[in-house]
């Protein structure tokens, strides 16, 4: 809150003049929408959860792995689709080139590594399989047109791609952020990362 020159409060930081009651009405009712989708996907992601470890899973990665972790399961729950995404390929890129850094064996990995030279290094180490090289390679090219711009005839571009298989833009992230949430699951609970049983 800001003060005017009689040294009555403005309501600045609030731009559409709502009072604070208004606002968490509004957010209420936020929270409300689309509630039945908010508990499916939750269900969905406890039941993919249940595929890690007993006590979990290990994030190399420190607090780069962990947050990323934290906030797509949060994303993927209150459907922001495209964060979902890009959160759980940063996620992925971050996990597995911390895990190779672990190796004091390997000294020929540059201090950046990118993604490539990491899952064709993760391929040889037989951390990944082929079916995971793919789709780690898929979620990759999910995340790029939404980082990077993609014209119409680029065939990375959202709105081409929906076009193709006939849905809405929005309905093909959201689908895009089921597979990105379920590939990063899996790898989660490859036996390097599990913890427990």
């Amino acid at each position: 809150m800001t003060s005017d020159e009689n040294g009555q409060n403005a309501k600045a930081d609030l731009p559409s003049g709502d009072s604070d009651l208004d606002a968490a009405s509004h957010l209420l009712a936020d929270l409300h929408c689309d509630l039945p989708g908010k508990v499916t996907r939750f269900r969905h992601l406890a039941d993919l959860c249940g595929t890690l470890g007993s006590q979990g899973t290990i994030l190399f990665g420190g607090s780069t792995t962990f947050t990323a972790w934290t906030e797509a399961r949060s994303s993927f729950v209150h459907g922001n689709f495209a964060a979902t995404v890009l959160l759980c390929q940063s996620l992925l890129e971050s996990l597995l080139a911390a895990f190779l850094h672990l190796d004091p064996m390997k000294d020929d990995l540059p201090p950046r590594i990118a993604f490539r030279d990491t899952l064709m290094r993760c391929q040889d180490e037989n951390l990944i399989s082929g079916q995971d090289l793919g789709d780690l390679e898929r979620l990759m090219g999910l995340r790029n047109p939404l980082s990077h711009f993609r014209p119409v005839a680029d065939d990375q571009n959202i709105v081409r791609r929906a076009m193709m298989v006939g849905i809405h833009p929005d309905a093909l992230i959201e689908q895009d952020a089921w597979f990105a949430i379920d590939i990063t699951v899996r790898m989660l609970a490859k036996p390097p990362f599990r913890l427990g049983r």
